[in-house]
Order: C-alpha cells, then sequence, then structure tokens
C-alpha cells in the first residue's frame, strides 16, 4: 500500500507595499504611539492626587529597602522592619522641620524688608525699564491693543490653607500607608510579577529589572542623601564664616533643594541672594552668599558626585533636563524630586529588555568600543 504524499498549500507572496502604503502603515503606528502618550499624560494629571503620593512611597521605599533587608537578616519580621524603617524615616524629616521652622518663620517675616531693598539696589535700571515700557506702548499705539485688568480674588490665606487641609492630610496618609505596605510586601511583589511570567526566560529578565531597579535606586538616592547632607554642613560653615546669619538654616535648605538637580540650585542662589540683600549694605556684599554656595555646589557637582557615584549611574545630562523639566510640568516639586529615579528605572528596565544596546557610552562616543 503505497503511501499518498501530502500536498503542501502553494506559498501566497504579496506584492511588496507600494510607498503610500509603507507611509500610511508608519503613520499609523506613529499616530498610536502619540495618542498612547497623550493617555499617559492625560492619567498622570487626572490621577495625580493618589499618583503623586504612591509614586514617591515608591521611591522612598526603595531607599529604605536596604535598612529593612538589614533587619530582616537578623531575624526581624518584615512588617515589623518596615515600621522601623518607616519610623527612622518619619524621625529625620521631624528633626530636619524643627531645626528650619524657627529660623524660617523670622525670614519670611523679613521678606517685605528684603524685597524693599531689592528695588533701592534696582534703581539704576529704572531708565532702562522706562524705555522698554516707552516701546511696548508704542506697540500697542500701532497695533491697538488696549490694556485689560483681570481681578481676581484668590480668597484670604487662612481659606486656603483651610481649602487645601483636607487634601494634604489625605495625601500624607496615603504616602504614609503605601510607604509601610510597599516595604512590608516588597518581596511577595517581586515573587507574584514572577509567577505570571511562564517563560524562562522572561522571568530571568523581570527578576534582573527588579534587582537593577532595587540596586541603582537605593544606591543613589542613598548616596545623595549622604553627599547632600555633607553639602548642607559644607555651605552652613562658609556662610557662618562670612557672617551670614541663620547659615544653618541655608545648609539644610541648600542639601534639601539639591536633591532636585539643576533646578534646586538655581532656587538657593535666588534665596541667597535675597539673604544678602538683607545681610550685607552693599550690593556686591549681597552677590557674597550666593557665588560662595555655587562654589560649593559645583565643587559638589563636578568632583564629590562624580566619586561618589561613578560612571556606572552617570546619565546624559540632557536627558535628565528633560525628564526633571517634564516631571516638574506633570507633578510640581514632588516630581523634581522623582524625575531622577524614575529614569533609573526606565534605564534599567530597557537595558534589560534590550540588552545588545550599549547603554553607557563613552564621552568619546562609540568608536572606542570594542
Amino acid at each position: 500500500m503505497s503511501k499518498q504524499a501530502t500536498k503542501r498549500p502553494p506559498v501566497v507572496r504579496l506584492p511588496p507595499k507600494s510607498n503610500l502604503e509603507y507611509t500610511l502603515s508608519r503613520g499609523a503606528q506613529i499616530s498610536a504611539i502619540f495618542l498612547g502618550f497623550l493617555g499617559c499624560l492625560f492619567v498622570l494629571q487626572a490621577g495625580r492626587f493618589l499618583l503623586v503620593p504612591v509614586s514617591l512611597a515608591v521611591i522612598v521605599g526603595l531607599m529604605l529597602g536596604p535598612v529593612s533587608t538589614r533587619l530582616e537578616y537578623r531575624g526581624m519580621p518584615p512588617a515589623l522592619s518596615a515600621v522601623v524603617a518607616v519610623l527612622v524615616f518619619l524621625l529625620v524629616i521631624t528633626g530636619l522641620a524643627t531645626a528650619v521652622a524657627a529660623p524660617l518663620t523670622t525670614w519670611a517675616d523679613r521678606v517685605p524688608q528684603i524685597w524693599s531693598k531689592l528695588q533701592l539696589q534696582l534703581i539704576s535700571l529704572r531708565e532702562p525699564l522706562a524705555t522698554i515700557e516707552g516701546f511696548r506702548e508704542e506697540i500697542r499705539s500701532v497695533t491697538g491693543e488696549s490694556n485689560v485688568t483681570v481681578s481676581v480674588d484668590g480668597g484670604s490665606p487662612v481659606e486656603n490653607v483651610a481649602y487645601l487641609a483636607p487634601t494634604l492630610l489625605a495625601q500624607m496618609l496615603i504616602f504614609l500607608a503605601s510607604l509601610y505596605f510597599f516595604i512590608a510586601t516588597r518581596h511577595q511583589i517581586r515573587n507574584a510579577v514572577l509567577t505570571v511570567c511562564y517563560d524562562r526566560r522572561l522571568r530571568w529578565r523581570v527578576a534582573h529589572i527588579f534587582r537593577d531597579v532595587e540596586s541603582q535606586v537605593s544606591s543613589y538616592l542613598l548616596a545623595i542623601a549622604l553627599i547632600n547632607t555633607g553639602l548642607a554642613l559644607a555651605v552652613s560653615l562658609a556662610l557662618w564664616l562670612v557672617g551670614v546669619p541663620s547659615p544653618l538654616l541655608w545648609g539644610v535648605l541648600a542639601g534639601i533643594l539639591n536633591f532636585v538637580i539643576y533646578v534646586g540650585p538655581m532656587i538657593m542662589a535666588v534665596i541667597l541672594l535675597g539673604v544678602g540683600l538683607a545681610s550685607f549694605d552693599s550690593f556686591s556684599g549681597s552677590l557674597l552668599p550666593p557665588l560662595i554656595y555655587l562654589s560649593v555646589n559645583a565643587m559638589e557637582a563636578q568632583f564629590v558626585t562624580p566619586m561618589v557615584i561613578g560612571k556606572r549611574m552617570t546619565l546624559n545630562p540632557f536627558i535628565v533636563f528633560l525628564a526633571i523639566a517634564f516631571w516638574l510640568w506633570i507633578w510640581g516639586p514632588v516630581g523634581g524630586f522623582i524625575a531622577v529615579p524614575a529614569l533609573l528605572i526606565m534605564f534599567a528596565i530597557f537595558r534589560n529588555i534590550f540588552p545588545g544596546i550599549h547603554w553607557n557610552l563613552p564621552p568619546e562616543g562609540p568608536r572606542n568600543l570594542s
């Protein structure tokens, strides 16, 4: 009995796409990506009440994770180690708030005096400003535009505080609860995600993503916290030597603002300019506090931070700046704090998804890779 040969169906070859079809296909893909990006922006804006405290809790939890891990190695259960980590964090925040509350209130009362002195220092700029104002009035007379003044009553400060207090309190409770449960259940979260990955290679990559995210973010935040503590001490000592009042306040504030790279130092320099105006009689003397701070900050950014963090965590400055600008635009000051950790998380994910790409290129470019 002869075997009947099985006939294979003929292979149907599709004609190659024309340029128009290829362009439309690519355009549809780009449009889908753009619409997905807009959808993510809408979700981030609409859900900021919940997403901001939860995201901040995850970032802080990654920083406190090694502390809880050390306690667990000594036999402490995860639930109790999470309580200890959260209490340590609250003690540090309370200590900082107590240290800066009284002098900050005193300086807040001097803001009108500082503003008046700044106006006196800028008298020499009245003629150029008058020239610009006259030029603007001429343009308005030519274009026919009129001045429109809109008065908006924002309410008294007491009303604003009373309106915002429930929201802030609810977000603080969400942050603390999320921080505790994230630290206490971080191992369970990782195991639950790994059990969903049925493919062995996918499970291996996801496990490496968890490892890299925890190690990189925690190492970065702990190192930056130590660096900013040293910066606070150095700025306080330098300002105390030149006779600036409340040097410890400005040192602590400089250390806190330095968590938001690029933007934080600029804000601190402006603040110290106002402190200089209130502390010194001459305009050149007023420039002394911000110049001292910028000098200390430059040494920290150029020498201390690269030496402590190392080149393995070096990111493209332009990408870092775009990330900070994006998160500041989306979530304000909290977004500026989580911008770099979020970038490190994305970096760890993409590095494990696309392992063949050289993500850390040397300063000379890719030609030196061999």
